[in-house]
């Protein structure tokens, strides 16, 4: 910072402290005699005339700001600070003081003593001539990179110097936001307002790696999952507690299960384009029930994907695309084809503070083998969803508090399957201090109420009615991290569903251990 230190006493031409109304002291005179000194550049002389009047009445507040004001422009922030201190003491809320002391913290690198000072003179007046260079500075030390970006583009510079510093940090704060594209846009200006600077060599080194490490980010991801499980209910049979024979009648039936699971995710970056990223990606999932083959999952899932990362103001925001295929097989005989589209947006409010919503269009076609069912319990649909989740995060992402909303429309050709849903997300994160270990919590409850009165309640004997689920799921997971991108996680999820359809009643209790490897 010892390039900016000379220009910092600029900032006094635009200060003004008021003598008192009333008939000039002797120290008042010699004050307005340094004053004329100092506007000459006369140092020497006008620090004589402070002496001067500071011996005439010690703490004279003029003569006190003004002797740090004369050290400043001699480059002596040390010497500075004792007259402004003193000064500070006498005139408690004086922003032109204030200010000055500040700076001379700053010119000394004593940046913890500098920014509570000269962001309460920001808060006053950002207009100040260069104030919003050195508030964003310490932002940006402090890694407030929203802050820093805000300090910069609402404060006023007109100094060439600290115009070229001010476009630097602006786009080492953008780079440290995830906005590469514009962080080099705003270091090729820095370069263009001062190309004889001597800093200028730096700041294209700097654009340059930027520019580098953008094209050189890794392309290609790689997740690997093995593990085993215990579920209780495979089958998803019906609780049988209540008087109806059907449920009793299922409940009977064999749903308890160990098993192995097995999944894989590949995703490569095909195409990057200065902020635009284009993605294609493949995943397998697969589990084995060791008791109920019958009921074995695998999923195939290919996907197509675009991203565009830009800003909303001074905040980060990732605009995002995909499209998205998957076919599911029970027991190795198709299930369910699914294509899903998506569009969303990724906001950075603050460090504190992420949100995004979404929006999601699905088509299903299930593989119905003859007999096909009667038309009111086929399946297929069209399945409409959007909301928005929030983010509230704590040390680096280490620790966060999440919570969303979703509405969704199932449109399906069977009438006995319709619904509108609603479904609240809640999650946590906390990173235990010691081996990086995550403990996770997720809750969601999905509320649907189906448009049609249910065949299947009255085919059981309850009745005319329609359907209305209220399904609630409870994870609970921990992740250790291992060496070479190794993860060893065990997890626990409840899934209860309550409708007023007994059939559709069922608890479910998953407990998984499963070691994956990230690339």
């Amino acid at each position: 910072m010892g390039a900016a230190s000379g220009i910092i006493v600029g900032l006094v031409l635009a200060l003004f402290i008021g003598t008192a109304a009333a008939q000039p002291t002797p120290a008042d005179v010699y004050v307005e005699q340094a004053v004329l000194d100092f506007d000459e550049k006369r140092y020497e002389q006008a620090l004589d005339n402070l002496r001067r009047a500071l011996e005439a009445e010690s703490e004279h507040r003029e003569a006190l700001y003004y002797s740090g004001v004369v050290h400043m422009a001699r480059g002596r922030p040390e010497q500075a600070i004792a007259f402004l201190e003193r000064a500070l003491a006498q005139a408690g809320n004086n922003l032109p003081i204030m200010l000055q002391l500040g700076l001379a913290h700053f010119a000394r690198q004593d940046y913890d003593r500098a920014q509570p000072l000269l962001e309460r003179v920001f808060r006053a007046d950002r207009t100040l001539d260069g104030l919003g260079y050195y508030v964003g500075f310490l932002r940006y030390r402090s890694r407030d990179h929203r802050g820093a970006l805000a300090a910069f583009r609402t404060g006023r510079v007109s100094n060439p110097e600290l115009q070229q510093l001010t476009r630097l940090y602006t786009g080492l704060a953008l780079a440290a936001s995830g906005l590469p594209t514009q962080a080099t846009a705003e270091l090729q200006e820095a370069v263009r307002l001062s190309p004889a600077s001597p800093v200028t060599g730096s700041v294209e080194r700097l654009r340059d790696t930027i520019v580098a490490a953008r094209q050189q980010e890794r392309r290609l991801a790689i997740d690997l999952r093995l593990g085993g499980f215990y579920d209780d209910n495979v089958a998803v049979v019906p609780d049988g507690d209540r008087s109806v024979p059907a449920t009793r009648l299922l409940r009977g039936a064999k749903h308890e299960s160990t098993g192995e699971l097995l999944g894989a995710r590949v995703d490569y970056v095909w195409l990057r384009e200065g902020a635009f990223d284009a993605t294609v990606g493949y995943s397998f999932f697969g589990t084995y029930n060791n008791d109920l083959p019958s009921f074995n999952v695998t999923d195939h899932l290919g996907t197509l994907g675009g991203s565009y990362r830009t800003a909303l103001d001074t905040m980060p925001l990732q605009l995002t695309a995909q499209y998205a295929f998957d076919i599911l097989f029970l027991d190795d005989d198709e299930l369910v084809r699914r294509h899903s589209a998506t569009l969303a947006g990724a906001l950075v409010e603050s460090a504190r503070h992420l949100t995004q919503v979404y929006g999601r269009y699905q088509r299903k076609d299930f593989n119905e083998e003859p007999p096909r069912p009667v038309q009111r319990d086929i399946r297929d649909a069209n399945n409409y969803m959007g909301g928005f989740l929030h983010l509230l995060r704590f040390a680096d992402d280490r620790h966060f508090l999440k919570a969303g909303y979703q509405l969704d429309y199932e449109d399906t050709e069977g009438a006995n399957f319709e619904y509108l849903g609603h479904r609240v997300l809640l999650g946590a994160q906390y990173t235990l201090p010691w081996a990086s270990i995550r403990l996770k919590y997720d809750f969601d409850v999905h509320i649907r109420g189906y448009s049609n009165t249910n065949t299947v309640a009255a085919l059981t004997g309850e009745g005319s009615k329609r359907r209305h689920d209220e399904e609630f799921t409870n994870i609970f997971r921990i992740e250790v991290p291992l060496p070479a991108g190794f993860t060893v996680s065990g997890e626990y999820q409840s899934s209860i569903n309550q409708s007023n359809v007994a059939v559709f009643d069922y608890t479910r209790n998953v407990v998984s251990l499963t070691l994956s490897w990230t690339y």
